[in-house]
């Protein structure tokens, strides 16, 4: 993306546009119905250039252009009991008060969404929407970052994940997102909101969820230790 500009890491629709090789109208037409990450910021969108950069590595925005193409969106395989993995990150949603998934690495849900926030909890039955959840939970696998850490969604609302591994293989993540970014305070948004102390909670919580789900998920010689680290 050299010679893009962009504002602490976001990229304008004329960058996106010209990146893409598409009219700016595309992009808006993209940005409004989920298919590029993208956040609102008055009248016009900005794009997180590392969202975008994750993307286009998968190539997912340009296969996406004027097509109903979308990642596929089903039960991932590969875990041995749905119902128990249901159960048990829906007991983490519910203690953490946040919402929660399991996904494969190519973002498909291999678990039910767990205590989800009002924004998202009455539009569950809409393929638009996990369509596009898909796509931004296949571009938070994709991103080799193994310090969990909130980031901002296309959706609004902010996610952090953990890697799930089986042996030296990346093999799932774990979500917990419905968050409202730092210093929002509309309280009729939707969205969780967490303290310090919660969103610090969350993050430390996650790599210790993934460890066990490893083991669930039938690879008992993969974990992450409570540090993020494998062992």
């Amino acid at each position: 993306m050299h010679g893009l500009q962009t504002d602490h890491g976001l990229l304008t629709a004329r960058d996106v546009a010209r990146l893409l090789g598409v009219d700016i109208a595309t992009v808006y037409r993209m940005a409004s119905d989920g298919r590029l990450p993208g956040v609102r910021v008055g009248r016009q969108w900005r794009f997180l250039g590392e969202r975008v950069r994750s993307a286009l590595r998968l190539g997912v925005p340009a296969a996406a252009v004027g097509a109903a193409e979308r990642p596929p969106v089903g039960d991932a395989p590969g875990w041995s009991d749905r119902q128990l993995l249901s159960d048990l990150v829906g007991f983490a949603a519910d203690a953490l008060g946040v919402m929660m998934v399991v996904t494969d690495m190519a973002g498909r849900p291999a678990s039910a969404i767990a205590n989800p926030c009002p924004a998202v909890a009455g539009r569950l039955g809409d393929p638009d929407l996990l369509a596009t959840c898909t796509l931004e939970w296949r571009a938070l696998a994709a991103e080799i970052d193994f310090e969990p850490r909130f980031r901002l969604g296309a959706m609004g609302f902010e996610c952090a994940r953990a890697l799930i591994r089986s042996g030296s293989e990346l093999v799932g993540t774990i979500l917990a997102g419905g968050v409202a970014a730092v210093g929002s305070e509309r309280a009729d948004d939707g969205l969780y909101h967490l303290d310090e102390d919660r969103r610090r909670a969350v993050l430390r919580l996650l790599p210790r969820l993934a460890a066990a789900l490893s083991r669930l998920a039938g690879h008992p010689d993969a974990a992450l230790d409570p540090q993020g680290g494998s062992r």
